[in-house]
């Protein structure tokens, strides 16, 4: 019998053992085919409107997870070979080299990577659909997807699961190389030693993770994080970090210290599972405690960019709120302009407003708290055009002024303010003073913009009242632009190049539509989210993973003990009951623990920040659900799995 043979019937034999690996090398090809199928998708592709930035955002998201399936499947890899030190070690006791087992490995990996590479990409192409046609729902597009097998795709995944497969059998081959003969027989064997705690370092664990709260909490109301921002976020993190590692090592060390004393503790099973817990803590303690970060680190990440996703729409809407602006052209090219939008867009309304364009203004810092933002000169309008789009918009409150009153207009970087008396004065022509009763965030004009995606500085706007204007007007160039509301502005793009291409031939153009900047704005959000959120459930998978496969080898380890249980009497119903406990204190507290932390994080970063979201809560909560959910899944399988394997013997 040759190696090949010998493989064969080592994955026909140990099926079930083969069948974990097979699963978590197949779930890493299909994740990664689908996510680099998108970026070759011809019918996606199409739909963007900004493609560069599209392929540059998925090719960082494709390596990222990628190296993140890296990381899980050599984990898996890990555990597999660790399951399996007791046969490597039978083979090299009949005379087998420590080459010959590698080659042996080498040949298994082959034959499981050819599977699963094969089977990954046809499972990813069908789901390339799906995941294709949720990504274009949430750039709010309607275009169709189709099932697509890129070629490009199909090549970067198996060179890249090539190269997997090389790692994976150096990291096999040391595996096997590193470790005496006799160990490999005991290897199962090998179990830790009772853990005892610390009293202080339990307490010490408490106060750690109560200080960083207390810290996060303390953003809003103190200036430590504004005046030494680096020392209280390193400060912060340490103790987080810390006092989650002491939680895990010392105070789940004392609670099951407490319960291992209680007179409970001989009742039943629960010296078995109290007992075990006790033994293994101190080789959980790293899983947990990178466990509860990673998972914080995630639902903060995720949580963060989905109410960026749902607010953006919300900000684009309120600083763009012109659907189509420019600058007046001359008679027969505004017909066309106007022919063009009813086509495809008709117009809903249409404003025309006149202003005074002033020179340079210093000082400017008076009024504007981000003066490089706008430009330097300012146009003046008066209140009843003002009015006028405040009727157009249907959003926004009309001005009354009188005299020298005047009223700045600002953007959402700017917060709004209602000057007291005596106003503050601004010198706009000449030796014409007015003063400034109000600082108002409503853009009349919106930044420029193109179909590219390119802006320019927000045109500074002061509001004066019409008798001042009138008297103004006669005796300073005026500025005219053309204000347009049309049907359905989200899907506008071609009539915006149109326009956009018109107007610019004109002299001193301005130009600005709502859907440059919903296009570019909308489809960054979508990316980034969509990208979080894979990576949220390849984190999600592989950490719940490290719990899951190492329970399986505890469960392996404890088949004797439940042997002997069943011997003296106890039953199923009690077996499992055990193994639900068990497996819950191991499920549990990372899961709590990191529950907690990104509500601190989520709570006092953005839900107290964002307050024009009514879903921000749903979101939030919706994100932690679906986290628990998984969780959830993952116990189920866990408990039933390990119940099979601890049976094993016993069915025979």
């Amino acid at each position: 019998m040759n190696l090949v043979d010998l493989s064969w019937r080592n994955m026909k034999r140990n099926f079930r053992l083969y069948t974990i690996y097979f699963i978590s090398m197949l779930t890493g090809v299909v994740i990664y085919f689908t996510f680099s199928g998108l970026m070759f998708n011809e019918d996606v592709v199409a739909a963007i409107h900004n493609k560069e930035n599209y392929k540059m955002v998925i090719s960082i998201a494709s390596i990222i997870v990628f190296l993140f399936i890296v990381f899980f499947i050599l984990y898996a890899n890990s555990f597999f070979m660790k399951q399996r030190k007791k046969e490597f070690g039978m083979y090299l006791l009949y005379g087998m080299k420590e080459r010959q087992v590698a080659a042996m490995v080498f040949y298994e990996t082959v034959f499981l990577s050819t599977i699963s590479v094969s089977s990954g990409i046809i499972i990813g192409g069908l789901l390339s659909k799906f995941f294709g046609k949720v990504l274009m729902n949430l750039m709010r597009y309607d275009d169709e997807i189709t099932f697509a097998f890129p070629i490009e795709a199909i090549v970067s995944t198996i060179l890249l699961f090539g190269l997997l497969i090389v790692i994976i059998t150096i990291q096999s081959y040391f595996s096997v190389r590193r470790v005496q003969l006799v160990e490999l027989f005991h290897a199962k064997e090998k179990r830790d030693k009772p853990f005892t705690f610390s009293m202080p370092l339990a307490i010490l664990a408490v106060l750690l993770i109560t200080a960083s709260y207390y810290t996060i909490t303390s953003a809003g109301d103190t200036n430590i994080w504004k005046d030494h921002f680096n020392e209280t976020l390193t400060a912060t993190s340490v103790a987080l970090i810390g006092g989650t590692y002491l939680i895990f090592r010392q105070f789940s060390g004392w609670v099951l210290q407490k319960m291992s004393q209680s007179k409970r503790y001989l009742n039943g099973t629960n010296m078995l599972w109290i007992s075990s817990l006790r033994f293994s803590i101190r080789g959980n303690t790293m899983n947990f405690t990178f466990n509860s970060l990673i998972s914080a680190v995630v639902i903060f990440a995720v949580g963060f960019i989905a109410v960026d996703y749902a607010v953006k729409a919300n900000v684009v809407k309120k600083e763009f709120p012109n659907h189509v602006a420019f600058s007046t052209q001359d008679d027969e090219t505004q017909e066309r302009i106007e022919h063009l939008m009813n086509e495809s867009h008709p117009i809903i309304g249409h404003e025309t407003i006149t202003g005074i364009k002033t020179g340079k203004i210093p000082d400017r810092e008076t009024f504007l708290s981000y003066p490089d933002y706008y430009t330097e000169e300012f146009y003046l309008f008066p209140e009843s055009q003002l009015n006028a789009i405040v009727d157009l918009r249907e959003v926004g409150e009309k001005v009354d002024l009188e005299g020298e009153e005047a009223i700045v207009l600002t953007r959402g970087i700017d917060d709004p303010i209602k000057y007291e008396r005596p106003h503050p004065e601004i010198i706009v022509l000449e030796d014409i003073t007015f003063r400034v009763i109000e600082k108002k965030r409503y853009p009349l004009l919106s930044v420029p913009t193109s179909p590219g995606g390119h802006s320019d500085l927000q045109p500074s706007v002061l509001i004066i009242s019409d008798e001042a204007f009138e008297s103004l007007k006669e005796h300073h160039k005026l500025s005219t632009f053309e204000i347009y509301q049309i049907e359905d502005p989200k899907t506008s793009n071609d009539l915006s190049r149109k326009i956009y291409d018109i107007v610019m031939k004109s002299d001193e153009p301005y130009y600005s539509a709502y859907v440059d900047m919903y296009s570019i704005d909308t489809e960054s959000s979508s990316l980034i989210l969509f990208s979080v959120a894979f990576f949220a459930v390849i984190a999600l998978f592989a950490l719940v993973s490290v719990i899951y496969f190492k329970q399986l080898r505890e469960a392996t380890e404890e088949r004797e003990h439940y042997a002997i249980l069943r011997k003296i009497g106890v039953g199923d119903a009690e077996i499992k009951r055990n193994i639900r406990k068990q497996l819950l204190f191991v499920f549990l507290p990372p899961l709590i623990i990191g529950l907690l932390h990104s509500w601190f994080l989520l709570y006092y970063s953005v839900i107290l920040l964002v307050k024009d979201l009514p879903a921000l809560t749903t979101i939030i909560l919706s994100v932690m659900g679906l986290y628990v959910a998984t969780y959830i899944i993952f116990y189920v399988s866990s408990t039933s799995i390990y119940y099979r394997i601890i049976n094993e013997k016993n069915t025979r």
